[in-house]
């Protein structure tokens, strides 16, 4: 370790304010409050302080600490950010502090639901700064436990049934990832991510597995195939892709506003921060093989959840269906990024606009999918629950700002140029089409489909005859105005000036082409 420990502290403060919040009396709910509250923003602040020690200028891992945990088992503390975890860090610590703002008029266990956020927050900061796979584990555990009891305490009347299945999808997942890892530890003595990747780079550690764990009648590249399989498992139901997505929807509509914000707005990338900080760097060969499948669920992935959320009529299922949408782009650029295709003439170009695409993607949609539902939440709390497609109208008559506002936001997750949704799909598809150009062509009908259904959420419920029932319906107030300010204001910054975050990426997106080209 070298200098201050600084991701230690990131992730060490939420976990404080955790054990510190859930101590307090429950009857002093603003205390419990604004003490969480306090917390996350002194994330927002080590992040941001994060953000300006990193040099943009090295695509290597930085201000990494490093000890030895258990030294007879491999394992080490062992943490550190690239433009990647740096990215996913940053916007932990925007999205948590809304989500409490989303949460605050709960009245019911305050101490204990802020508390549970805290410790969410800690889980996601480990996960994406964790470079080894024990501690690492440890954290993406840490986060679905209070994500399911923040489902089962705290949400819908069908709750419990949505938790449940949540908490089983995961469980199945983290198994999967728990068995790979032992078998790539008895293989190649690490649970180090780095050590795994350089041996799966230079074909080392499927002949390891081979001479280790062979069974009598598997071969090589089946045994290889198996583990890759588990491995994508573990990450495809937390993305998620189809068919491993039967959880979201009903989760994303039970649980509260606040909770629901975590949910697609960072617990969902850690599914893509998966795939690429661990599979495809330790598997790629077994990645290159099986592409043409994973292509093809990606493209189904991406057309079958626009169509699902143009079918619903439940605003939450709808924006749930298109965030798994959205998610299906990521996979398509970074599925790019590991073909072999010869129709680019600049394939390494071609391959660093995807996977700044993706990049972009995840944490531009982590931000306006949490705004999103944000809105919601607001439209279901003054109409006293309902949240139909057809249950408004003409809503911009009576709450011009409200409607204003969320339309922004739905124009940016429409991916309208000017607004930060723009600049993470178009470098996706840009560098996708000369690479896989059959699935990059079929997955522009995803982008039809979602225009037609955002457009649709326009028109029904802003425009169009008002409905007297709501013809006293409340617009924002002040305070919720400056809650939501700094996410609308970041959707036009990063729409006009993208550079802002792909200056600080790219360095990283180039040495991870450079190790991912097959």
């Amino acid at each position: 370790m070298t200098g201050f420990p600084l991701i230690s502290l990131l992730t060490l403060v939420p976990f404080i304010g955790a054990v510190l919040v859930i101590g307090i009396d429950p009857e002093r709910r603003k205390l419990a409050r604004w003490l969480a509250l306090g917390f996350s923003f002194a994330g927002l602040a080590l992040a941001l302080v994060l953000w300006g020690r990193f040099d943009s200028a090295s695509g290597s891992l930085q201000l990494e600490e490093r000890h030895l945990w258990i030294p007879t088992l491999g394992v080490q503390y062992h943490v550190g950010v690239d433009g990647l975890g740096l990215l996913m860090v940053l916007l932990s610590a925007i999205v948590v502090p809304m989500a409490m703002l989303a949460s605050w008029n709960i009245e019911d266990r305050v101490p204990i639901y802020f508390s549970l956020v805290l410790f969410l927050q800690a889980g996601l900061f480990g996960t994406f700064t964790a470079l080894n796979f024990f501690h690492w584990f440890i954290f993406w555990e840490l986060s679905l436990i209070p994500a399911f009891f923040l489902i089962k305490l705290w949400g819908g009347p069908l709750r419990a049934p949505a938790a449940t299945q949540f908490f089983i999808y995961t469980m199945a997942g983290s198994v999967a990832l728990l068995l790979v890892f032992l078998a790539l530890f008895l293989a190649a003595g690490t649970f180090d991510f780095l050590q795994l990747a350089d041996l799966g780079r230079k074909g080392a550690l499927i002949p390891l597995l081979s001479a280790k764990l062979g069974w009598h009648d598997l071969t090589t590249r089946g045994l290889a195939l198996a583990l890759f399989a588990g491995a994508f498992f573990g990450f495809a139901v937390k993305v998620p892709l189809m068919p491993f997505h039967t959880w979201l929807p009903a989760a994303y509509t039970e649980a509260p506003t606040g909770t629901t914000m975590l949910l697609t707005g960072l617990m969902s990338k850690m599914g893509v921060y998966g795939f690429l900080r661990i599979l495809l760097p330790i598997f790629p060969g077994e990645v290159h093989r099986m592409l043409t499948p994973l292509l093809w669920l990606t493209v189904i992935t991406i057309i079958c959840s626009a169509s699902a959320a143009f079918a619903q009529r439940d605003l939450k299922r709808m924006l749930a269906y298109s965030s798994i949408n959205h998610l299906g782009y990521c996979l398509l650029g970074l599925l790019a990024v590991m073909s072999s295709s010869r129709m680019a003439a600049v394939p390494a170009v071609e391959k660093a606009a995807a996977l700044n695409g993706v990049f972009l993607q995840m944490f531009n949609h982590g931000l306006t999918a949490a705004t999103l539902f944000w809105f919601v939440g607001c439209l279901e709390a003054r109409s006293g629950g309902a949240r139909g497609l057809h249950d408004f109208g003409g809503l911009r008559k009576v709450a011009p700002v409200f409607c204003g506002l969320m339309g922004i936001a739905l124009f940016s997750s429409l991916g309208l140029p000017g607004l930060n949704g723009f600049i993470g799909e178009f470098l996706i598809f840009k560098g996708a089409f000369p690479l896989v150009t059959w699935a990059t062509a079929l997955s522009v009908i995803g982008l039809l489909v979602t225009a037609i259904f955002i457009l649709t959420i326009l028109q029904r419920v802003f425009h169009g005859p008002l409905n007297e029932r709501w013809s006293r319906l409340p617009d924002l107030t002040l305070v919720e105005r400056f809650t939501v300010l700094p996410a609308i204001g970041l959707m036009f910054v990063l729409g006009i000036y993208p550079q802002a975050l792909l200056g600080v990426i790219n360095s990283t997106v180039v040495r991870m082409v450079e190790q991912l080209t097959f």
